[in-house]
């Protein structure tokens, strides 16, 4: 049932989900793009050019204003749904900051932006008990674009969407393993029959502005799952269940007007939002238009003609753009952000005779990472690293830049009864560039006798059916699996529990691609989960880290970084951390 609200400013969409025409705004598209094909273009007539100077996104603002007006033009490479509840798109989420408000939210402090502020709340939320249960109050004053102030119930019902995995499927799960009771599992509330459809228990709303979680576990993390939009606040009245992507209702700034394949997304201003409450998002632009389907070069182009003026998709520039940006004198529009996103070797130990300590010992010794680099694109395009633990991550073990060691290598396939070598199945996404970085890792191992046959993958079923199903590692022999991985927020929780706690593994799904079960090392998990002071909980991270190392199940080879391009009109460009791209919250084009 579609339903019905008053957007004062906002034109109507039919009952189909397409608005009013659009051949004006196509054919803006459409010339904008085209006006990047001429190599002497500089940018659309009578655009402004702002240049600025190189990484002044990074740790500053690039370009401060704060004029409003203008359309602001955004590109993405895929929208995988505009559903709060359904998307896990990193850029996508940064969309959503626009029209999705969350009970907390990433920090727009220049240099701070992997920092949590409040949002919908007044705080981050409070907890007696060791991050078990967690209390947080809403603001006054904040509504829905239909008018209806926004209650606690609105935000449970939001969290409530993802437990019904046969309709809202695709996001982050963070909040059903959290808060589900798996005695009694809660269907979510679509098949909801708890008594008078009171929903989650694990969620209750003493009153409008009150909400309290109890969770499964003490989780000192969990204001970072309420940042994420899953998290978000969503009317029941206005539910539509698996269509409500088509037409969701903004709690933010900016709304949804337009929902187009060919188009685009267009989002115009919220009357409904008032800046009082909000002390996170400038609105400067009098609208929003979202371009998806064009590829990463088509998204240069859009970028170096002034067509556009952010790259939502975080991958940065392309080899072929970077050439033509040092011909230009441009590189002052470029901050160089590390991603966060580690490539490494994983070494399962279900897998003969990578059960074996020794064994994973002599391939951790023999890989050069040089060599790695090298094949990855050079030093543009990745950091190499020896260390579990991303860059931008606080508190992280001292970074060694390990060399190859063949001696060692030999004396540890001595020690695991493989004094010549052994056989084995490389694993890895069947990508051109990955592949060939494997061929490099297997002839690096190929001089001390260990042959790993390069086994490319179907990149689309990859993590899923492939490296994340038990079964097919073990059937597949595969003692070797490539991995990028990437945590949901900055914390070393976030970014080393799915990977080496023993308790995380699952036979379908897996995100332990070690298959790391090590009693010590889950230990120090525990203990690090229930260190309440900072720095004692980050020395206890560091442990967890150390012990890992001396599994030799993870052999991490480097990190991605990317360079980001900003439009010749953006204003007020300030990398968001977490989302390894320009904020859409607080960037303007005046």
């Amino acid at each position: 049932m579609m339903h019905s609200r008053n957007r004062r400013p906002v034109r109507r969409r039919t009952r189909e989900g397409v608005t009013r025409p659009v051949v004006a705004l196509a054919a803006l598209l459409a010339l904008a793009v085209l006006a990047g094909c001429g190599t002497g273009n500089t940018g659309v007539a009578g655009v402004p050019t702002q240049s600025g100077e190189a990484n002044s996104g990074v740790a500053g603002v690039r370009n401060p204003s704060d004029e409003p007006g203008g359309t602001l033009r955004l590109l993405a490479g895929e929208i995988d749904s505009l559903d709060p509840q359904r998307s896990y798109v990193p850029g996508v989420w940064n969309l959503m900051r626009l029209y999705a408000r969350t009970l907390v939210t990433w920090s727009t402090e220049p240099g701070n932006t992997d920092e949590l502020v409040p949002d919908l709340a007044t705080d981050l939320g409070t907890t007696t008990d060791g991050g078990r249960t967690w209390t947080y109050t809403l603001r006054e004053g904040v509504r829905f674009e239909t008018g209806r102030p926004i209650t606690s119930r609105d935000v449970k019902y939001g969290i409530e969407r993802s437990f019904a995995s046969d309709v809202v499927v695709g996001g982050p799960t963070y909040v059903v393993d959290l808060l589900d009771d798996r005695a009694d599992p809660y269907a979510g509330p679509y098949q909801d029959e708890t008594p008078d459809r009171l929903g989650l228990p694990a969620i209750a709303t003493p009153d409008d502005r009150t909400i309290v979680f109890t969770l499964t576990t003490p989780t000192p993390d969990f204001p970072f799952v309420l940042a994420l939009p899953s998290s978000s606040p969503v009317p029941a009245e206005n539910d539509t269940a698996g269509s409500y992507g088509a037409d969701p209702i903004s709690s933010g700034p900016y709304a949804v007007t337009s929902v187009d394949p060919q188009t685009g997304v267009v989002l115009e201003r919220n009357p409904e939002w008032d800046p009082a409450t909000d002390d996170v998002r400038t609105a400067l632009p009098d609208r929003v238009v979202v371009r998806s389907g064009l590829s990463s070069l088509a998204r240069d182009q859009a970028l170096l003609a002034g067509s556009a003026d952010i790259d939502l998709s975080g991958s940065g520039v392309q080899e072929a753009t970077t050439a033509r940006l040092v011909d230009r004198g441009l590189g002052g529009r470029i901050d160089d952000v590390t991603t966060g996103s580690l490539r490494l070797l994983a070494l399962p130990t279900t897998v003969a005779p990578m059960d074996n300590a020794e064994c994973r010992a002599a391939v951790a010794a023999v890989v050069d990472r040089r060599e790695v680099q090298e094949a990855l694109g050079g030093a543009g395009n990745v950091v190499r690293t020896s260390t579990l633990w991303p860059r931008a991550l606080d508190g992280g073990p001292d970074e060694a830049d390990a060399e190859p060691d063949l001696a060692t290598a030999r004396e540890k396939l001595a020690s695991c009864g493989h004094p010549n070598g052994f056989s084995t199945v490389f694993a890895v996404p069947d990508v051109p560039t990955i592949v060939e970085m494997a061929g490099v890792v297997a002839a690096q191992l190929a001089e001390v006798g260990i042959q790993a046959e390069v086994r490319p993958l179907d990149p689309a079923t990859y993590y899923a059916t492939d490296i994340g199903n038990r079964d097919a590692v073990t059937a597949g022999g595969y003692g070797l699996v490539l991995a990028t991985w990437t945590a949901d927020f900055p914390t070393p929780a976030s970014f080393l529990v799915p990977l080496v706690d023993g308790r995380s593994l699952r036979p379908v799904g897996n995100t332990n691609y070690a298959r790391l079960d090590d009693p010590q090392v889950n230990g120090l998990v525990d203990a690090a989960r229930a260190a309440a002071e900072p720095a004692i909980a980050a020395d206890a991270w560091r442990q967890v880290v150390r012990a890992v190392d001396q599994t030799f199940t993870y052999v991490p080879l480097a990190e991605n970084r990317v360079q980001l391009l900003a439009g010749q009109r953006l204003r007020n460009g300030l990398v968001m951390q977490p989302y390894g791209g320009y904020d859409v919250a607080t960037a303007g084009v005046r």
